[in-house]
């Protein structure tokens, strides 16, 4: 099995966006020495908790920190940008930093309507062009747009480079066929929609058309995982985590709690009930559990992949996770 790493540069309560950013850092460092095979950063915009808001500077930084594992976004949200200049950015970085960068591309429209206006300069730019956005940063990234395009003249620079590793990020079946019918990578976002990973995967691997970036399908699954010595020790270092997700749903701090500030929160019925449903897009638990599970998933899923995500308001135990994981499995 291959382990990677999704990492949204969280804030824990007591830190800044700087100590989150070393973290990150720091987390990919270690991963590498673990085995990881690929670590990606995430893109949030207007939320006080996630530090994340720019991925390809974040990824420069963090490969030119790191020596082999292959860093990537999780992904930049292409709807809100002009294909040209997300093809300029990886022709940079792949030049930067050869075959080890990988492309993640979400369809998300990175926050409220008012943050997406202000992502776009005031254009009303409709989602539904995503798959039109997705053939044109390929021809950039190719320099081969059809004869017909009005920017058939215009050249994404630097030219002569490799591709980065082209990724759609999706959480339905139709996410799937969209990477089936380009040609790309793709990940399923399990972590956010768990009851729809096995029919869009299927449907990935039975469309999937071969591209000059991809011969081959490939796809990996995003879950979060908490991992620990005990269940009991697992469950209750899970709660940080638990409260975060709940507060980031209901549009509240988005910073990490602490796991004290968890334990004394008092919570309504409706928000334990949100808290179980939540507790389904994650595994909880001891490695020998985790790896049955994470097994269990790549029989249904039909992926030796997974982009492990950890949100604990404690960085020790946040590596302690990935730590046992590589141990379990790598």
């Amino acid at each position: 099995m291959k382990l990677s790493v999704l990492d949204q540069s969280v804030i824990s309560v007591g830190d800044s966006a700087a100590q989150a950013f070393r973290k990150t850092v720091e987390l990919a460092q270690i991963t590498e020495d673990l085995g990881y095979t690929r670590f990606w950063v995430a893109e949030h915009h207007n939320t006080n908790g996630i530090a994340g808001s720019s991925p390809e500077i974040l990824i420069s930084h963090i490969a030119s920190m790191t020596q082999r594992i292959r860093i990537g976004s999780g992904g930049v949200l292409l709807p809100q940008y002009s294909p040209f200049k997300v093809a300029e950015n990886f022709k940079v970085l792949e030049a930067l930093f050869p075959n080890r960068i990988d492309a993640g591309l979400g369809r998300s429209p990175g926050g409220s309507a008012t943050t997406r206006l202000a992502l776009t300069d005031g254009l009303r730019k409709s989602l539904n062009e995503f798959p039109r956005q997705i053939s044109d940063l390929k021809g950039f990234l190719q320099n081969e747009l059809p004869g017909d395009h009005p920017f058939h003249s215009v050249k994404a620079y630097p030219d002569k480079t490799a591709f980065p590793e082209l990724w759609l990020l999706g959480i339905t079946h139709r996410g799937a066929r969209l990477a089936a019918e380009q040609g790309t990578a793709f990940t399923y976002g399990h972590f956010i929609t768990p009851a729809n990973g096995k029919r869009a995967l299927e449907q990935y691997f039975r469309e999937f058309q071969p591209s000059p970036f991809l011969k081959k399908p490939k796809a990996n699954v995003c879950i979060f995982v908490v991992c620990a010595e005990t269940q009991e020790k697992a469950d209750e270092l899970a709660l940080s985590q638990d409260l975060w997700l709940l507060r980031v749903e209901k549009g509240m701090d988005t910073r990490i709690p602490s796991l004290e500030e968890a334990k004394n929160t008092t919570l309504t019925a409706e928000d334990r009930n949100r808290i179980v449903e939540n507790r389904k897009r994650m595994i909880i638990g001891t490695p020998e559990k985790v790896k049955s599970e994470l097994l269990r998933l790549s029989d249904d899923y039909g992926t030796e992949e997974f982009m492990i995500i950890n949100n604990l308001h404690s960085f020790q135990d946040k590596v302690k996770t990935y730590t046992m994981l590589a141990e379990a499995l790598l």
